[in-house]
């Protein structure tokens, strides 16, 4: 029910949230006629300028075309043709100034002042037309300079950027050319370590050698003193059975010079201990000579014990010596291999980068030869299509000026093939341009000419007013 009861209000108008969509959408509608209006607003002064741009574009063009050579030399031409037309009609009212009466000069007065006052007019509009025009090319200069300052702060911007970036570029250079340096220092002091660890080697064999030599010399000397002990205990021994044998024949001869009653008794009693004794004697002096010689084995097996470990343990240390420098040596000519690819990478960078600059001379010499051609072609096609243009409008002007004047001859000379107002022959190779003085090149340059720096005397302006019967 409860969401059947907001599907039944949820498009009514007079409740809070049907007004408050109401009064959004009138909003909304209310910003789109704005908007709409605005745009129309917009395009409007869009075109406005655009139709501004376009005739100021038009009357410059206008004014650029008068101000060429052509154009100029013409309409000095036209002006020629002119003051001649006026020269015949002063000529011609000279002749019938007698015959002329108060009211044709009064006629006359106001022709010359209505002329004056439009030629004066003429005069404002063009004054007028210069100024807008210098003020429209101040305020284009302006806008030059102040791109051009603009372009300028850019390329120092850009200057200070890429000489920040070259001195970090160099700093890097400068880093790795130190690491390698302590690499290479790195790798001597591994080699010259190794070096003195070899000559201590060497040194620690030839004194454990020493030692060995010492130990044998002692196993001799000690040996030798054993021999010595044993002829000592053998002339001992053998002395005290000389002894004992001695004491027995003098104790025998003593007996017999006493009794001979016991005589047999005694004699194998003495017999039995001399035997005991000997046997005895023999089996003590076997107990030393054995202990001797277990302890001389003891001694030898020590000796070659100790001997044999430290053989396994110089075995050892000379693998694992001979493994460091193994390991040293691969690691140097490892790094020297490294640092041989990285010179031949870089002599093939450099190779490739000549290659290529050797290429994109000769690419951008053709392609600048080729545009030069373009252009001689697109300028002669340009001055072509002028002369046509200079040549309708002359041909304009001619037929406008052969109906009130006769003395068409300087339009007539003007209009002559050729742009530059010279008097020499037309240059072909070059558009057609007819220069005073040319030099035969293929860029038909024209020469100087000097003209006198002696001051004129007198009134040459109105000997020639004189000369053409001016009367003013």
């Amino acid at each position: 029910m409860h969401l059947n009861s907001q599907e039944m209000v949820k498009h009514w108008a007079n409740t809070y949230a049907g007004m408050r969509k109401q009064k959004l959408k009138a909003k909304e509608l209310r910003a789109q006629d704005e908007e709409n209006e605005r745009r129309r607003i917009d395009l409007e002064e869009a075109l406005y300028r655009a139709q501004e741009r376009k005739e100021a574009i038009e009357s410059a063009k206008i004014y650029q075309y008068y101000q060429t050579d052509r154009v100029k030399t013409f309409h000095s031409a036209l002006l020629l043709s002119k003051v001649l037309k006026e020269r015949d009609a002063q000529i011609q009212f000279q002749k019938n100034k007698l015959k002329t009466d108060a009211k044709w000069e009064e006629q006359l007065k106001q022709n010359i002042e209505k002329a004056f006052q439009e030629e004066q007019e003429k005069a404002d509009k063009r004054r007028s037309d210069r100024m807008a025009l210098a003020n429209d090319h101040l305020k284009q200069m302006k806008e030059r300079e102040e791109v051009e300052e603009q372009r300028k702060r850019e390329e120092e911007k850009d200057a200070k950027e890429i000489e920040k970036q070259a001195k970090l570029h160099e700093l890097e250079l400068a880093k790795r050319q130190e690491k390698k340096e302590e690499k290479m220092l790195e790798c001597k002091r591994m080699h010259l370590e190794t070096m003195e660890n070899r000559s201590i080697v060497r040194a620690i064999e030839e004194q454990q050698q020493e030692e060995e030599d010492e130990k044998i010399r002692k196993f001799v000397k000690a040996k030798k003193g054993l021999a010595n002990i044993r002829r000592e205990k053998d002339a001992e021994t053998y002395k005290l059975m000389e002894e004992r044998k001695e004491r027995i024949f003098n104790f025998l001869n003593e007996l017999n010079r006493k009794k001979l009653d016991n005589k047999d008794d005694l004699i194998a009693r003495d017999i039995a201990e001399a035997e005991a004794e000997k046997v005895q004697a023999e089996k003590e002096k076997e107990e030393r000579k054995k202990a001797k010689i277990k302890e001389i084995e003891e001694y030898r097996d020590a000796v070659v014990k100790s001997k044999n470990e430290l053989k396994k343990q110089e075995k050892k240390e000379a693998e694992e010596t001979l493994k460091a420098l193994i390991k040293a040596d691969k690691l140097f000519w490892k790094h020297e291999e490294e640092k041989q690819r990285k010179v031949d990478e870089e002599k093939k960078m450099t190779q490739t980068f000549i290659i290529h600059q050797i290429a994109e001379k000769k690419v951008n010499l053709k392609q600048q030869m080729e545009d030069d051609l373009e252009y001689d072609r697109e300028t002669e096609v340009l001055a072509l299509e002028k002369e046509k243009e200079f040549k309708q409008y002359a041909r304009e002007v001619i037929e406008s000026e052969s109906k009130l004047t006769k003395n068409i001859y300087p339009l007539l000379r003007a209009v002559k093939f050729g742009p530059g107002g010279g008097r020499g022959l037309p240059f072909k190779e070059r558009g057609g341009i007819r220069p005073s003085y040319q030099s035969r090149d293929f860029y038909g340059t024209q020469l100087p000419s000097y003209a006198s720096r002696r001051p004129v005397e007198g009134d040459g302006i109105g000997k020639t007013k004189g000369r053409l019967g001016f009367t003013w």
